[in-house]
């Protein structure tokens, strides 16, 4: 008997029919993530990818939480000892301890070593979560605190870009009159007054906040010394840094009260509330104290954490980071803030998905500075080849910052302010 074409695609359809009414559904693995980009366009494109990645694999099913950074450091662990964690948390490197300590934290040893042949993570950017025989997270994007100007200002000043302290000094308090102030500095007790007053030690010699036997290193003359500078730059800054997170300090650069401003990235800001144009935008490193000979920035390689035990959401996840990291999504995932969100992978920073974005087409100068500083980034309790995980009981109490606001709003001098926040993170890490 011979079959028809047509016959024999009829019987195809009609057991692939019964396979699928006797086939068992497939098995849903759901994946909740947590995670501090509240910003709505990040939200969005970030939903934008998990909605890719859920209709590719029908098996699996990814959902987002933002958080804020004020609540997360009380909220995570109270979530792991309520027993809601989430699945997936993006954090910095200081927070992961905090959570491993409590027994959440997986290792994602194998995770990192697929995505490493595919992509080429760079070293420093696993150095902060390689401690205790394994990797505790893995890296997504790096973050790294420039000086941003309005390049206008400087020019009619006839001011050049500072690259020293005496240049940055004379150049805040030239730029400072007429409802202009010259440099905004927060002095908030907040993660951002930590990151730039750790921007300053770094560039006076005092990134090392440990010695290598774990004893505290805070109370040097290099950090008082950043501390003092501090303060000096403060009186040109506006009266309300007392309250500044990183919106306000970009808000004050965007309505150009703030000629200059210490930050992750003003790109977005920018772009979308002014009426400047790329060229006018300056970015440049942080100057650095006479005689350090070697400078560089705080930066954070933001990475992701695994906080359950559960075989299938294990695979699950590295599903999902695979898909994340894939060039052609990485540059989509890491430009839901061009300029802010750096690569972590050789072939993250050579991606078309990422330099083709149109705000990175049009500040690709800017974005190549910020690259070329995370190359000299650091971050305080990951130095000198040393990881201590008790930096996370200093970062949870912003104690960087209270040396900061002692100085500069409680006129204390910088000597004390170091001695007395030594004896603070001492009594943190006991």
């Amino acid at each position: 008997m011979t079959m028809t074409r047509t016959s024999v695609l009829a019987g195809a359809a009609t057991a692939l029919a019964l396979t699928a009414l006797s086939a068992p559904a497939l098995a849903q693995t759901e994946l909740l993530i947590w995670h501090m980009e509240q910003p709505p366009h990040r939200v969005e494109r970030i939903q934008s990818l998990l909605d890719a990645f859920n209709a590719a694999n029908p098996d699996i099913t990814v959902r987002q939480e933002p958080q804020n950074w004020g609540e997360i450091y009380a909220k995570a662990p109270a979530a792991v000892a309520a027993g809601n964690a989430p699945d997936l948390l993006f954090a910095i490197p200081d927070f992961t301890p905090l959570l491993k300590q409590l027994g959440a934290v997986q290792p994602v040893d194998a995770i990192v070593a697929m995505l490493d042949e595919a992509h080429g993570f760079y070293p420093a950017a696993l150095e902060p979560y390689a401690y205790d025989g394994h990797v505790w997270a893995v890296p997504l994007y790096n973050m790294a605190v420039s000086l941003w100007y309005h390049r206008p200002m400087l020019e009619a000043a006839g001011i050049a870009p500072p690259t020293t302290w005496d240049a940055l000094r004379a150049a805040a308090e030239a730029l400072t009159g007429d409802g202009v102030y010259g440099i905004g500095l927060p002095a908030n007790k907040h993660l951002y007054t930590d990151q730039t007053t750790y921007a300053l030690m770094v560039n006076n010699g005092a990134s090392a906040l440990y010695d290598a036997d774990g004893s505290i290193r805070f109370d040097t003359p290099e950090t008082q010394g950043a501390l003092a500078f501090y303060d000096e730059l403060a009186a040109f800054s506006p009266p309300d840094i007392a309250s500044w997170t990183w919106g306000e300090a970009e808000a004050c650069f965007a309505s150009r009260a703030c000629a200059m401003i210490l930050q992750f990235t003003v790109i977005t800001t920018f772009e979308t509330q002014t009426d400047g144009t790329p060229d006018q935008l300056g970015v440049a490193a942080i100057p650095a104290a006479e005689g350090v000979a070697d400078p560089g920035t705080i930066a954070y390689a933001n990475g992701v954490m695994l906080l359950t035990d559960d075989p299938a959401k294990h695979d699950a996840a590295a599903e999902f980071l695979s898909f994340l990291m894939t060039p052609e999504n990485y540059g989509r995932f890491l430009n839901m803030e061009p300029g802010l969100f750096l690569p972590v992978t050789e072939t993250g920073a050579e991606a078309e998905s990422f330099w083709s974005d149109p705000v990175a087409v049009a500040y690709r100068s800017q974005i190549e500075t910020m690259l070329e500083n995370s190359r000299n980034g650091r971050l305080f309790g990951f130095t000198d080849g040393n990881i201590f995980p008790s930096i996370a009981a200093i970062s949870a109490q912003n104690l960087i910052s209270q040396a900061t606001q002692r100085v500069v709003l409680g006129d204390e001098d910088p000597a004390d302010a170091a001695a007395e926040v030594q004896e603070m993170m001492e009594d943190a890490i006991e």
